[in-house]
């Protein structure tokens, strides 16, 4: 293995959280029509994986084609492949080191019909163009913040990546590998019945292309418009709406609101227009108000920053 595959591997490893079962059959619940007679790959997982013990056991109830299970090797050694038909488990030693940008793993992206795994944040960008390139459906984990990463919002503005069913607050109670937990270093953690060490970790959601009901509800709008309550930005033409449930249901202009609101969004309601990162990344030059002397990553109000920002007007 080359140096900076040595290195990725590395980074893979510092994290790396694993999904507990309870969350997987929680948001999986909501596509089974989509899993029948599709072969499902998990790019990221041995057989003591959560998800690949999860599709095992469904196999026959939801129908399935074929599943797959690869997984790095961090120590750049051949790895190996997992293949179950509704009856055995084969094993199969891979060329390489099982991860999901090798050849082998490129190869098993493309002839597979949906990708479901909880790639490392770090490899997300890679992760996602990847699925993009060969046009994949799937389900997977992420942080939030990704929301609004260059290589992902176009996506989601054009309605090729949504939010999946799980809400997002609180995060999600993940388990940590012991070889990388630290208790000097964490305040908050609790062990589970398997002796599993869970912590929550902020932000966690699914991203997917897998339609689901809950996308296309409107979200119940109540809250009248007045300049006090949404005030202007001083850079932006737009108001700012700093709670997604608090959307006035009056007011036709362009809105600024927390990225939370994806959680919510039903492109049958709203039109994205795009996020303030990057200064909107020249998406945004018809709302910039002019002369301005700060960032224009944020949108700022009466002199103060405000995080960042997902730009919305109704339809």
């Amino acid at each position: 293995m080359k140096n900076k595959n040595l290195n990725q591997a590395k980074k893979v490893k510092n994290d790396e959280f694993y999904t507990q079962l309870k969350d997987i059959e929680n948001e999986c619940q909501h596509y089974i029509e989509q899993f029948k007679d599709q072969w499902i790959y998990l790019p990221c997982d041995t057989e003591e994986s959560n998800f690949w013990k999860y599709f095992v056991d469904h196999f026959n109830e939801f129908k399935l084609k074929r599943l797959t299970a690869t997984h790095i090797n961090l120590d750049g050694t051949p790895s190996y492949r997992l293949d179950y038909d509704g009856s055995e488990v084969i094993k199969t030693v891979l060329k390489g080191n099982g991860g999901f940008n090798t050849p082998e793993g490129i190869a098993l992206i493309q002839e597979a019909d949906i990708i479901v795994t909880n790639p490392p944040f770090s490899l997300f960008r890679e992760f996602i163009a990847l699925l993009m390139q060969y046009d994949k459906k799937f389900l997977i984990l992420g942080n939030m913040n990704a929301i609004t990463y260059k290589e992902v919002f176009p996506l989601i503005k054009d309605n090729k990546i949504w939010a999946g069913c799980k809400c997002f607050g609180g995060g999600m109670d993940m388990i940590q590998p012991e070889e990388t937990f630290d208790k000097s270093k964490t305040t908050s953690f609790s062990i589970n019945e398997k002796g599993e060490i869970i912590k929550n970790i902020m932000g966690v959601i699914w991203f997917t292309n897998l339609d689901h009901k809950k996308r296309h509800e409107p979200l119940d709008l109540y809250k009248k418009y007045n300049p006090e309550e949404f005030p202007k930005y001083d850079n932006y033409d737009a108001i700012e709406v700093s709670k997604v449930c608090e959307i006035p249901e009056d007011y036709d202009g362009v809105m600024g609101v927390p990225i939370t609101f994806l959680d919510k969004y039903c492109p049958e309601q709203f039109e994205l227009i795009w996020t303030t990162d990057r200064g909107g990344d020249g998406m945004m030059e018809d709302l910039k108000i002019l002369p301005f002397d700060k960032s224009w990553d944020s949108a700022w109000i009466n002199g103060q920053k405000v995080y960042k920002r997902i730009f919305i007007k109704r339809k």
